[in-house]
């Protein structure tokens, strides 16, 4: 059951997209700046985190703002770090911010680090995918300011996979960084909405409740038409974000989906020309890719470069299984980190399925009853139109 929004006319999307502006949440401070005057202010923010393109950092001190630190994610505050490499923390170049970054020595801010803040400004783009891990960030400030007794403010940015429900449940056996909250792969809400949720399901642990605003999106729903700015080195289109939910899955294997190419997650190969004609050549690139897979050495396989976002309605996962039996047929090892596979799929049930040959549609049977008893609680915490079932 994979849910969609993006069936209508183009016509009717010119036609919606003249008629109304849309606004992130960091744009309406009319909404949020009261709840800041006279307050020390701690901001979590990255290089997305941004007013008409010039950053909080500015922008907030202009208006009034005592900011006195800025919390980083995953990639640091200038988004230019790869995967999985830990920041530290460091000061802002041109106001000497401090830094403290939440990938790195700490996930959470400690008790230390906030003692002297006031309130918290939540501000990033994410891309609705539960392995993507800013809103593991996200959990942990809210369990930190919960605890703390700070309030939350975040300021909601859109979802560009906010039309699909889909993909495995969190199984909490393979809970971690890559997976923190029991969401399915796709879930479908903005990061405001997803924090109302992790409040209203009490998924902070110990009866905790975070003090938390969402400033909302203002003329959003499921037509709205918007630039998203890049929110890591490794997606830098909306090809790339929609096609993240499923290669993803080929990181954990022997299989290249283009780190150290112009191209990431837009592309699939391996070093063997009976894998397709299109042919990529990875190179270390710094910050996105300093040590690729498959470096120096031309792969060969698929180019999905020119496929739209709105073509992709679902976590597809023909792509994995087409190339799981192909290195099969070779004698080659598929899975080269099993760990990491169960994680990024939240339990091992899917990767057991691929290896006992089953097909796409009977993985598939195994997350639905799942996604209907998630959908029913999802729409709760809804703060914008919801998108309708895909007949």
């Amino acid at each position: 059951m994979a849910f969609s929004c993006l069936n209508s006319s183009k016509s009717q999307k010119q036609a919606f997209e003249k008629s109304v502006s849309l606004s992130f949440g960091a744009e309406r401070t009319a909404l949020y700046l009261p709840l800041l005057f006279n307050k020390k202010v701690a901001l979590v923010a990255n290089h997305t985190s941004t007013i008409k393109g010039v950053h909080l950092v500015d922008t907030l001190p202009q208006m009034g703002v005592d900011l006195a630190v800025v919390f980083s994610p995953e990639h640091g505050f200038l988004g230019n770090k790869g995967a999985g490499e830990k920041v530290s923390n460091t000061n802002e170049v041109h106001t000497q911010l401090p830094i403290i970054s939440l990938y790195g020595k700490n996930y959470k801010p400690k008790k230390s680090d906030i003692e002297k803040i006031d309130v918290f400004i939540f501000d990033l783009q994410d891309v609705g995918v539960r392995f993507y891990t800013y809103i593991s960030t996200l959990y942990y400030v809210m369990q930190a300011c919960a605890e703390q007794n700070k309030p939350l403010i975040v300021l909601d940015r859109p979802n560009p996979n906010r039309h699909i429900v889909d993909g495995p449940m969190l199984d909490f056996r393979f809970r971690s960084f890559m997976g923190i909250v029991p969401v399915p792969v796709l879930y479908g809400m903005t990061i405001g909405e997803l924090a109302k949720m992790i409040n209203g399901e009490d998924w902070l642990g110990d009866k905790l409740q975070c003090d938390l605003t969402v400033i909302p999106l203002k003329n959003y729903s499921k037509e709205s038409n918007y630039t998203l700015k890049n929110p890591s080195p490794n997606l830098p289109n909306a090809t790339a974000i929609a096609l993240y939910p499923s290669l993803c899955f080929f990181e954990p294997t022997s299989v290249s989906i283009g780190r150290g190419t112009p191209y990431p997650f837009q592309v699939i190969g391996y070093p063997n020309e009976a894998f397709g004609k299109f042919a990529f050549t990875p190179v270390p690139m710094p910050n996105a890719a300093p040590n690729p897979k498959w470096k120096g050495k031309t792969c060969y396989g698929i180019n999905l470069q020119d496929i739209e976002r709105n073509e992709i309605q679902n976590l597809d996962l023909s792509y994995l299984l087409s190339t799981y039996q192909k290195i099969k047929d070779i004698k080659v090892k598929f899975f080269t980190d099993r760990k990491m596979f169960h994680l990024l799929a939240g339990s091992d049930q899917m990767l057991k399925m691929i290896e006992n040959g089953k097909s796409e549609e009977e993985i598939r049977q195994t997350w639905q009853s799942d996604l209907r008893k998630f959908n029913s609680k999802r729409i709760q915490y809804l703060l914008y139109p919801d998108f309708k079932k895909r007949d």
